[in-house]
């Protein structure tokens, strides 16, 4: 239990899942966490409906399937400043996924009713139903609980990749979305500086293959994930600070586990935020005359591995595979 004794957490989900694996690793832990109730799930960068089909074939594996899930932003919009590309299906998912297509305003509303509901909004993909969801109701961000998973404020700390701006994708790959949200909203950002602290470790994919079925499906997409990105050989090798069976950094998973409630070892500030675009990334500067801006300092990311794999690995009321 991450919450308060007989205490639930309403949670919206805003996701890009079908890229990165990390997305599926944070749905599965709010899948498992028994104290989250998941209002709806909204998927953004879409490509024809492919991202909301994903997400649909997840609640199926776990037999969620009254969780409502909508399609938000196409990139047929021409937000995203770098091509949308989606996981080999074959490879990650183990057999094609059925597109789930609709329009825009379906997502929309699916956001705007969760919020009346009280929930907690995490975007762990672009910004860009946030942005449309502000433009369409002005002022409907101001007093929403949001847990953004993005932000380059910090620089990474010693012994962990020392990635720069330029790689806080969710942010950068659409910017005007991203500055016009955390201007219009009172985030709590999840920057890379403590995301990049978490890993998903080839030491977890025992547990993982016996936490039902879709435990399993993790499992298959890490080792996929594993053989495309060799992050073993990249930064396992090469970074101190880094496991050196790592699969993935679990970016994700951690906005998701904060926004719920999870605190072991988080330290979260209040800094004056300034955003500036220069030569069309954004930049965020800590500046006295900037906007006060909750950020996510310091996190311990050996506990929060911990407790990521202790909820997925759960096999409570999971699906076991034939």
């Amino acid at each position: 239990m991450i919450t308060k004794e007989n205490t639930t957490v309403k949670i919206h989900l805003d996701t890009d899942i079908g890229g990165d694996i990390d997305d599926l690793c944070a749905l599965a832990m709010l899948l498992r966490l028994s104290d989250v109730e998941i209002t709806a799930i909204t998927t953004v960068a879409e490509v024809d409906g492919k991202r909301a089909g994903y997400v649909q074939y997840v609640l199926n594996l776990e037999h969620r399937e009254g969780v409502l899930v909508a399609a938000g932003a196409d990139v047929s919009l021409g937000c995203y400043r770098i091509q949308q590309v989606l996981l080999n299906e074959e490879n990650y998912w183990g057999e094609r996924i059925a597109p789930s297509p609709n329009p825009l305003d379906k997502a929309l509303l699916l956001l705007k009713k969760s919020i009346e509901q009280g929930a907690t909004v995490v975007g762990i993909g672009p910004y860009t139903n946030l942005y449309l969801l502000e433009k369409q109701y002005p002022g409907i961000l101001r007093t929403v609980p949001l847990v953004l998973m993005g932000g380059y404020v910090y620089p990474t700390g010693e012994g962990f990749p020392q990635w720069g701006n330029n790689m806080d994708y969710n942010i950068q790959v659409d910017v005007q979305s991203a500055q016009y949200v955390i201007e219009h909203s009172n985030p709590t950002l999840v920057p890379l500086s403590v995301t990049l602290e978490t890993s998903l470790r080839r030491a977890y994919l025992g547990t993982l293959r016996n936490s039902g079925v879709l435990g399993q499906m993790l499992a298959r997409q890490a080792e996929a994930f594993a053989k495309d990105e060799n992050y073993a050989e990249k930064v396992g090798k090469t970074c101190s600070k880094v496991p050196s069976d790592i699969i993935n950094f679990q970016h994700d998973p951690l906005a998701c586990a904060i926004a719920a409630g999870w605190s072991e070892g988080v330290e979260i500030t209040e800094i004056p935020l300034k955003l500036e675009l220069r030569n069309g990334w954004l930049h965020e500067t800590i500046d006295p005359a900037g906007k006060p801006t909750r950020v996510v300092a310091r996190i311990d990311g050996n506990r929060f591995n911990e407790f990521w794999i202790d909820v997925v690995g759960r096999i409570s009321g999971a699906r076991i595979a034939n």
